[in-house]
């Protein structure tokens, strides 16, 4: 070997060494599933899956988010049905042929508070303990309100000494309206907080013609819609008397 002082380079008499070839193996060397590099794995050998933890935490999540859905399903329906509005099926004939038995209406629980009952409201109550059966209400078209006179003569209906037209009155077989008969009294004042209840099918309809007007307080709602069967589906009309004045 020579040593050049101008250009502090040095020449080798023999040739360099190269470098090791890339497939040599590393003295010491190791992957990162703990084999050394080169090393062969057998065949079929099972290799350990990586751990996922966030598996476990989705699945849990995805639990308790349709749970909560339920709940707070549940919720809105019970929250509904006792506060703005409760399906209602008819079990009794006193309302025929305005209603048949089977029918099912939805009864509005919330407008009186702003919208007091009227005339001719079809609603539905919870009757005098002495005419409950169990927790089954009544439904009955309102007559007669606070401070009404109601007086029944020749089969007729009269609020205020004036005659009430009811063309949803029951027909009989000849088309003929059944006629409103007493039972006991024929004359009521209705008091104050309280209504005047009757069926439409006046001969078959335990109302307040038996067991006087009824406290608003036990009225559950008024019918709104029937909706059941589908071809009788509809809005409940409540008639108008214009000839009929306040007390």
């Amino acid at each position: 070997m020579t040593f050049n002082p101008r250009d502090e380079t040095r020449t080798d008499d023999g040739p360099a060494p190269l470098d090791p070839p890339s497939d040599a193996p590393l003295t010491g060397a190791t992957r990162a599933d703990g084999t050394a590099p080169g090393a062969a794995t057998a065949p079929g050998a099972a290799t350990e899956a990586p751990a996922t933890p966030g598996r476990g935490r989705k699945a849990r999540g995805c639990l308790f988010e349709l749970v909560e859905t339920l709940v707070l399903t549940l919720v809105i329906f019970l929250l509904l049905q006792n506060f703005v509005a409760q399906p209602f099926q008819v079990q009794m004939h006193s309302m025929e042929t305005t209603f048949l038995q089977g029918d099912y209406v939805l009864v509005d629980r919330l407008s009186h508070l702003w919208s007091p009952y009227r005339r001719g409201q079809v609603i539905v109550f919870q009757p005098p303990e002495t005419w409950a059966d169990g927790d089954k209400p009544f439904i009955k078209r309102i007559v007669g309100l606070s401070g009404d006179t109601i007086e029944l003569r020749d089969g007729e209906v009269l609020v205020n000494d004036i005659k009430l037209d009811e063309p949803y009155l029951y027909r009989d077989a000849a088309s003929d309206t059944e006629p409103t008969d007493p039972y006991t009294d024929t004359r009521w004042l209705v008091p104050q907080g309280e209504l005047f209840v009757m069926g439409d099918h006046r001969q078959q309809s335990a109302d307040s013609r038996i067991f006087g007007p009824i406290p608003i307080s036990s009225v559950i709602g008024r019918g709104l819609v029937r909706y059941w069967p589908i071809s009788q589906f509809g809005v409940i009309a409540t008639p108008a008397y214009p000839n009929v004045t306040a007390p």
